[in-house]
């Protein structure tokens, strides 16, 4: 399959924009790990794939960098009042939803990566790190951009996408790193 066809995949799924940059493109940034420490998610240090159990910031810009590409994915959705959290939740539940779902089809494909997500896993209502079990769903895990550090601005400045889509609309971006 063919950067385009994977392209012309995740945008048939419902993502707004779709793009490939190499992986020694992104601009990671550990000054956003506290963003993850403030917990205004409620994630930090009871979810396997939030920190601190995903890793530090240099694990997770190595485990980028292990890899030679990242298919870059957007959404935009129509929220007026961006403290309207119970709609900003569902809209980044689609997003992760149809990424997860693109990521099964690219496995399947023959081309195997991972998804970094807009907001931490969300696969369990509560995630087995909590009791002390292993996790439920290792394959389809999700860390958030944040948690990989990645300035997401840049990235999508580098891939001629809109950072903020203008008045009353916000962007949620992802990416399914792979080689």
């Amino acid at each position: 399959m063919t950067d385009q066809e994977m392209v012309a995949l995740a945008e048939s799924l419902g993502f707004a924009a779709a793009g490939v940059v190499g992986t020694e493109e992104i601009v990671f940034d550990p000054s956003f790990r506290p963003y993850c420490e403030e917990n205004l998610c409620g994630k930090y240090g009871v979810n396997y794939a939030c920190p601190p159990a995903c890793g530090t910031p240099e694990e997770m810009k190595q485990r980028v960098l292990a890899h030679k590409k990242a298919l870059v994915l957007q959404t935009i959705w129509d929220i007026a009042d961006f403290s309207d959290n119970a709609a900003i939740k569902q809209a980044k539940g689609h997003h992760n939803k149809i990424s997860i779902q693109l990521m099964k089809q690219l496995r399947e494909n023959g081309i195997p990566g991972f998804f970094a997500g807009s907001g931490g896993c969300s696969l369990c209502t509560e995630c087995a790190l909590v009791r002390g079990e292993p996790c439920v769903f290792p394959d389809l895990q999700y860390s958030c951009m944040s948690a990989y550090c990645v300035f997401v601005k840049k990235l999508a400045d580098s891939c001629g996408m809109e950072y903020n889509p203008g008045d009353g609309l916000i962007a949620f971006f992802g990416m399914y790193v792979y080689d």
